[in-house]
């Protein structure tokens, strides 16, 4: 018995690296997979591997980007297998370039239009069908990235969008028995490879199959309990990833003038003040202050 005996799953960008993973791995635990990618070839290729393992796939090509698109694949899933009751949101493009180099407007309409706009329209589409049916799991595939990365401000803005949408549809969709949750990962994939940080991230040693038990996990019972969070996996360490929230101290005054500001920052708010995006974030297992604790599990 898998974990997803009896359930359909979509996943988005699954032609190749991390989706075709998590299609993969889905698909041996039980699920039925409709494989998306806007490469028609690569989107069948996967499906193809699953069917060969003796599991359920069809491929359905297309952008997620186009809301009819994104609309059309949820319901081809309910055609197809009789309900949707997973969503991967893992399609997402990436560039590099120095901010004041970055003047490439329909580039980053591009990115933005895929990696935001591409989990959203499928969100909402299978969301409409999960509340309903008071059932489903939706998984965003966010990154560290979303804290700052040199070269890559339109991509780290996009994954901090991805991250807001996870906790707003979390406090919508929690009380109609559906969940919306998050991960977070660092893998060996064609984006990490064409990256200039590769150097710096990357280890081939890191292959996307690592990551996908967690999104199979959280698309199961196993994570009934889970809404809004966002998990991190890489390098063998798994952490939750805070959240935003205001910080202590709060002052109060009734009137804040320059010069107050100046004071309250230099003086009771200075210890609670950020250090800028450090790059130990990226790797395995360390948060932006860097006080993650580890635990070896054997």
């Amino acid at each position: 018995m898998g974990v997803l005996d009896g359930r359909s799953v979509v996943v988005t960008g699954a032609g190749q690296g991390l989706g075709k993973a998590f299609a993969r791995h889905a698909a041996a635990a039980g699920a039925a997979v409709v494989v998306n990618d806007i490469d028609a070839e690569s989107a069948e290729e996967t499906a193809e591997d699953i069917r060969a393992a003796g599991g359920q796939a069809v491929a359905d090509a297309g952008d997620v980007s186009d809301a009819a698109y994104a609309s059309s694949l949820i319901e081809r899933c309910v055609s197809e297998f009789g309900g949707i009751d997973g969503l991967v949101n893992n399609a997402a493009v990436n560039y590099h370039v120095k901010p004041w180099e970055d003047d490439d407007a329909d580039r980053t309409r591009a990115l933005v239009e895929t990696n935001v706009l591409g989990p959203l329209y499928c969100g909402s589409a299978a969301l409409k069908r999960m509340v309903a049916r008071r059932s489903g799991a939706v998984v965003n595939l966010t990154s560290g990235s979303m804290i700052g990365q040199r070269g890559a401000a339109a991509y780290s803005a996009s994954k901090g969008a991805v991250a807001s949408l996870t906790y707003s549809w979390a406090a919508d969709v929690g009380e109609h028995g559906v969940r919306v949750n998050a991960v977070c990962p660092i893998a060996w994939t064609r984006m990490m490879r064409e990256s200039p940080n590769a150097r710096l991230h990357g280890n081939p040693a890191l292959t996307p199959d690592l990551v996908a038990p967690l999104v199979t996990y959280l698309l199961s019972d196993l994570s009934a309990a889970l809404n809004g969070q966002v998990l991190r996996l890489a390098d063998g360490h798994l952490h939750v990833v805070r959240q935003p929230a205001v910080k202590a101290p709060v002052l109060r005054r009734d009137v804040w003038d320059v010069e107050d500001i100046a004071d309250a920052v230099a003086g009771e708010l200075a210890a609670a003040l950020e250090p800028p995006p450090p790059e130990r974030w990226f790797l395995g297992g360390f948060t932006a202050s860097g006080d993650q604790s580890t635990v070896e599990r054997s």
